[in-house]
């Protein structure tokens, strides 16, 4: 029996009860997160973390939960007001959506029932993903716009113009996924990663994924849409008490899905690491659960472990970055898939396969070359002792006063100075 039919034999109760499971895994996932975070990153910079609230201070997310909600609720007057309380919402609601056809585990008993802990398995699971991604981005557009403030509208802008360059690399980065699996279904993704994990087998893919889903998250580097230097704190500066606390809450979540996401299409889901197999038969099959978080958290070290290292890009760098580097190379990585899978199917000779991939080589290298001499040649171009060269963005002129008028107040300030 296929995971589709066993799920889909499931009753309603049974349903419920999973959901309810998944939904308090991915709460109880944020309250660890953000201790974790906050724990890691302290160590990182050589100082204490939360350690007063509960033992080693694990309650202290909980605390800061209590703590928002019991702050006061503000809504400014210019604010539309409807909007303005739905725009948590949606970010909040949209961020567990994706839950629902992600496989934790195998195939095990539940209540006496032979079932998986997944929702649903549907023949389009990872384009659900992220078209639910896609929506989600709206609770920050809106929370932008409707809060009547100028830094809120700009963190919102951004954002919108991030999500929807990275998203464009992301799902450029699964095409490959697809190509291989010959599935779009998750469930199927994970089965044909049995034998080899495709992060190994498609590694540009996971590369390009990875470095997608901390831009698509709004996480450091990347934070540009919530930047505090010229935001404040983006577009939920107007927002305090429950409706910030949500904005918080899916953000986090948000980290715990893309994480899930990619250990389900690149490190084999569920599935024990190589040589570890034995494993998925203990507890009834449960233990696979303990092989899924344990990938989940080793994705949330990374995004921590980033926060703690690198700077943050400018915006017009990180812009760049998505359209001129990441697409270009995923369209590219995806001729290249597509080639050698239709070659491997068409059972052609090693020579050519060989052949194939050291011409990609070349051309590769080629385009590197090239791309050295462009920027040498660049280079070249500055006058001797300025070492200040042309600014890639758009820089506005400054201001200057009309020449009579400068003149009247340099003679006036001279003829003050002579009294």
């Amino acid at each position: 029996m296929t995971t589709a039919q066993l799920i889909g034999s499931d009753p309603g109760w049974l349903i419920l009860v999973k959901a309810l499971i998944v939904f308090a895994v991915c709460v109880l996932l944020t309250l660890m997160s953000v201790w974790g975070e906050r724990r890691i990153v302290a160590r990182m910079q050589q100082r204490p973390g939360p350690n007063r609230v509960g033992p080693f201070g694990l309650i202290q997310a909980l605390a800061d939960g209590v703590k928002l909600a019991l702050k006061e609720d503000i809504i400014p007057t210019a604010a539309d007001k409807i909007v303005f309380i739905i725009a948590p919402i949606i970010s909040a609601t949209t961020c567990f959506m994706s839950f629902a056809v992600i496989p934790i585990t195998g195939e095990v008993t539940m209540f006496g029932r032979q079932t998986a802990m997944q929702l649903t398995d549907i023949p389009v699971g990872v384009l659900y993903i992220l078209a639910v991604a896609s929506v989600g981005v709206y609770g920050i557009v809106l929370a932008g716009w409707s809060s009547g403030s100028t830094y809120p509208l700009l963190g919102g802008l951004r954002s919108s113009a991030q999500v929807i360059s990275y998203e464009i690399a992301m799902g450029l980065s699964l095409v490959a996924v697809f190509i291989y699996a010959g599935s779009m279904s998750t469930s199927d993704i994970v089965a044909a990663q049995t034998s080899w994990w495709y992060a190994v087998v498609l590694f540009p893919s996971f590369a390009i994924f990875a470095i997608s889903m901390v831009g698509e998250t709004n996480r450091a580097p990347f934070d540009l849409a919530e930047a505090e230097g010229e935001l404040v704190g983006g577009f939920h500066t107007e927002y305090s008490s429950l409706k910030f606390a949500l904005f918080f809450l899916a953000e986090y979540v948000n980290i715990v899905t893309v994480s899930a996401l990619a250990t389900t299409l690149f490190l084999g889901g569920y599935h024990a690491p190589p040589g570890l197999g034995f494993t998925e038969n203990w507890l009834g099959g449960w233990f696979t659960a303990i092989w899924f978080l344990l990938k989940v958290v080793t994705f949330f070290f990374v995004f921590v472990w980033l926060r703690g290292t690198l700077p943050r890009l400018r915006y017009d760098q990180f812009m760049q970055f998505g359209w001129k580097v990441l697409i270009p190379v995923s369209i590219l990585w995806i001729l290249v898939v597509a080639t050698l899978r239709v070659l491997t199917l068409e059972n052609a000779s090693r020579a050519i396969v060989v052949a194939f991939a050291s011409t990609v080589i070349l051309i590769i290298l080629a385009i590197n070359v090239g791309f050295e001499n462009v920027k040498k040649k660049k280079e070249s171009e500055v006058p001797v002792g300025d070492n200040k060269s042309e600014p890639s963005f758009a820089v506005p002129s400054l201001p200057t006063l009309p020449i009579e008028i400068s003149t009247i107040n340099v003679s006036k300030n001279s003829g003050g100075n002579r009294g």
